[in-house]
């Protein structure tokens, strides 16, 4: 870890200058720009908002806030790992030709969705406006559970870009497994569906403890219990530690498979 942090901090001008050109070229040749970073998630929110809530008749009030409260951070964790997958990969010229640390890459990967995340905020709280919910002030706890999603997600991104090397399939079994994950997690539906003696099959789900946290603040207006805090936390450590010590175990040799 103090590899990680040294590294983090000796190269953050790279992931700065790395996560920036990825996002230029996301949206190169794109006329609206930077302005899909809030366009996205309210598209995805009126598709998801007219089918779950008016065909299915899910009957949630503020579904759509409900819906974007979960979707944001999920979003952000799905498209962190896509890129972080490809990130060694994409980068193979760059690997080959210059001595840099190969951790650059999957956090300039976070990064660049970092900036699209907190972007999408905008039109969340637009939203909360619109649709007269309340404003609540739980919103300044946001930070805390967006910093474990952080932690959880940079560890799954080393352990995706290391695999990805080695097996170019990674990448398109991540899309299916990322598909998969998004529906066995709480984000169109509300987990008190279900009865209370199969919930303790969704907290196995180590995503559900920061986005409940996101959710609670922004669409409850209450703040997580602190065990619920605390194994957010525990789930982003471990998912940081297990990613990292792959990546860094076979970082010397990606240069021969890129």
């Amino acid at each position: 870890m103090i590899e990680l942090i040294r590294d983090a901090y000796r190269y953050r001008d790279l992931i700065w200058a790395l996560a920036l050109k990825e996002l230029k070229i996301r949206y190169k040749r794109s006329f609206l720009g930077f302005l899909w970073a809030l366009l996205n998630p309210l598209l995805q929110m009126v598709v998801m908002t007219l089918v779950f809530s008016t065909i299915m008749k899910i009957d949630i009030p503020h579904y759509a806030i409900f819906l974007l409260s979960a979707l944001v951070p999920f979003t952000f964790f799905s498209q962190s790992l896509s890129y972080a997958a490809e990130s060694i990969v994409g980068n193979g010229d760059l690997i080959k030709k210059v001595r840099v640390a190969k951790l650059v890459f999957p956090i300039a990967a976070l990064v660049s969705n970092a900036i699209n995340l907190f972007l999408s905020l905008i039109p969340l709280a637009i939203i909360v406006l619109v649709m007269r919910h309340p404003f609540h002030w739980t919103w300044i706890y946001l930070p805390v559970p967006l910093l474990a999603l952080s932690i959880l997600t940079l560890g799954a991104s080393f352990f995706f870009a290391a695999a990805n090397v080695y097996y170019r399939d990674v990448a398109h079994i991540l899309q299916i497994i990322l598909q998969v994950w998004f529906y066995v997690t709480p984000i169109l539906y509300d987990i008190n569906f279900f009865p209370q003696k199969f919930h303790w099959l969704f907290k196995l789900n180590p995503l559900i403890y920061a986005l409940n946290g996101f959710r609670l603040s922004v669409y409850n207006g209450q703040l997580p219990q602190m065990q619920s805090v605390v194994a957010s936390f525990v789930c982003g450590f471990v998912s940081l530690y297990i990613g990292f010590r792959i990546f860094r175990r076979f970082q010397d040799s990606f240069v021969f498979y890129v």
